[in-house]
C-alpha cells in the first residue's frame, strides 16, 4: 500500500471521534502478545484431543463462548464513559456478523487440522498460507500492490506447501489436515482483511465492543455444530481438560483476540501478516520439544520455505511503505 494510501486512511480514521486511533507501535505490541497467546491454542486442543473425545466443532465453541464470558465480564467491571458512535447499528450487526463467521472458520478448521495432521504442520501451513492469500486479497480489495517481492513470496509459499505434502511421507503431513489448514488459513485472511477494512474506514469500534461481538456470533454459529459432535468431553483427566478449555478460553482467546483486532486495525495488513509468524514458530517448538511431534526432513524444508515466503512479504512491504 502506497503513502498516499497510508495517509488518507489516516485522515479518514481522524475524522471519526467516536474510536480514538490507537498508536501505532502500540497495535504492534498488542499483535506480538496476541501471537504468542496463540501459538498456545493449538498445544492445549492437542491434549485435549489426546485424554478426551472433544471434536474440533466442540473445542472451538468452548473456546469462544468461554472466551465471551469473560469478556462480557471484563466489560463490566471495566467500566467507562462510552463514546458516541456514528455507525448505525445495522451495519455494526453485519460487521459482527461477518467477523463472527470468519472467526469460527478459522478456529474450527484449525483445530480440525491439529487433530488431522498434528500441531506443528498445522500452524505453519495455516499461518504460511494466510499471508499469501491477505497479499492477495489485499492486492484486490484494499488496492495493496503486491509487487516483485510480494509475487516470489507467493510462489515459494506454494513451493513450501508442494514439499510439505508431497515430501511428507504420509506419517508426518495428512492431506486431509493440510485442506483443513489452508480453510483455516482462508477464514484468518478474510478475517485480518475485513479488519483492516474496517479499521481505515473508521468503523473498527472500540476493540472490547468489536470482540464482544464478533464472539457472541461465533458461539451462536458453532453451537449446533458442536452439540453434533457432543459438548460434554469424556475423559478421565476431568480436571486436566477442564483446565485447558478455561486456559483456552482466556489467554490465547479472550486476552489474544482482544489484543489482535485493536492491532490489526491500524497496523497495515501483511504487516500484521508477518508478526504472526511468532504463532507457527512458537508452536512448532512447542510440538516438538513437549509434544513429541517428529518432523521429517521434508517437513522442515517445506516449513522453511513457507516462512521464508512471509519473510519475503516483509521485505517486500518495507519496501513499498518507503517507496
Amino acid at each position: 500500500m502506497s503513502n498516499a494510501v497510508s495517509a488518507g486512511s489516516a485522515v479518514s480514521c481522524a475524522t471519526v471521534r467516536s474510536a480514538p486511533q490507537l498508536p501505532v507501535a502500540r497495535g504492534l505490541l498488542y499483535l506480538v502478545v496476541a501471537g504468542i497467546a496463540w501459538g498456545t491454542a493449538g498445544a492445549a486442543a492437542s491434549v485435549v484431543f489426546r485424554q478426551s473425545d472433544l471434536g474440533p466443532a466442540a473445542l472451538s465453541f468452548w473456546r469462544c463462548a468461554g472466551g465471551l464470558v469473560l469478556l462480557v465480564a471484563a466489560r463490566v467491571l471495566w467500566r467507562r464513559p462510552a463514546a458516541a458512535s456514528s455507525e448505525p447499528r445495522g451495519r455494526k450487526a453485519v460487521r459482527f456478523l461477518v467477523l463472527g463467521l470468519c472467526l469460527s472458520v478459522f478456529q474450527t478448521a484449525y483445530f480440525a487440522a491439529v487433530g488431522a495432521t498434528g500441531l506443528a504442520v498445522a500452524t505453519v501451513v495455516t499461518l504460511g498460507a494466510g499471508p499469501v492469500l491477505i497479499a492477495l486479497g489485499a492486492r484486490l480489495t484494499l488496492g495493496e500492490r503486491l509487487g516483485r517481492g510480494g509475487v516470489l513470496a507467493v510462489v515459494g509459499a506454494l513451493g513450501g506447501l508442494a514439499v510439505l505434502i508431497l515430501g511428507g511421507g504420509g506419517a508426518a503431513v495428512r492431506p486431509l489436515g493440510v485442506l483443513w489448514a489452508l480453510a483455516s488459513a482462508a477464514g484468518y485472511a478474510v478475517m485480518t482483511l475485513l479488519t483492516r477494512w474496517f479499521g481505515r474506514a473508521g468503523r473498527a469500534g472500540d476493540q472490547l465492543g468489536t470482540t464482544v461481538g464478533t464472539f457472541a456470533v461465533a458461539s451462536l454459529a458453532l453451537l449446533p455444530f458442536g452439540a453434533a459432535e457432543g459438548l460434554v468431553p469424556h475423559t478421565v483427566q476431568h480436571l486436566e481438560v477442564l483446565g485447558l478449555l478455561a486456559y483456552t478460553a482466556s489467554v490465547p482467546t479472550a486476552l489474544a483476540y482482544t489484543l489482535y483486532f485493536a492491532g490489526a486495525a491500524v497496523v497495515r495488513s501483511a504487516t500484521v501478516s508477518v508478526i504472526m509468524l511468532l504463532e507457527p514458530v512458537g508452536a512448532a517448538v512447542i510440538a516438538v520439544t513437549l509434544l513429541g511431534e517428529r518432523l521429517t526432513t521434508a517437513t522442515v524444508a517445506g516449513t522453511a520455505l513457507m516462512l521464508a515466503a512471509v519473510l519475503g512479504l516483509a521485505v517486500a512491504e518495507t519496501r513499498t511503505a518507503s517507496g
